[in-house]
């Protein structure tokens, strides 16, 4: 995993929500953005703030496991 201060480098990427957000309040979550060697994972009522990195076996290991849940 790496974490980094974006402070604007996470700009060139294409971040998403998934579809079983919370609509009611759609700043509440996680977004995520796919490289084909990094996912990419941000606070959304934090965009410029802080992200993550892992990859993508890695995201795949969390979101099987989370759906479990």
């Amino acid at each position: 995993m790496t974490r980094k201060a974006s402070a604007g480098d996470g700009s060139e990427l294409t971040w998403f929500k998934s579809s079983y957000s919370d609509t009611s309040n759609g700043h509440d979550c996680v977004e995520v953005a796919t490289t084909p060697h990094t996912v990419h994972i941000r606070d959304s009522k934090n965009a410029p703030g802080p992200l993550f990195t892992v990859a993508p076996g890695a995201w795949n290991d969390f979101v099987t496991y989370a759906a479990k849940l």
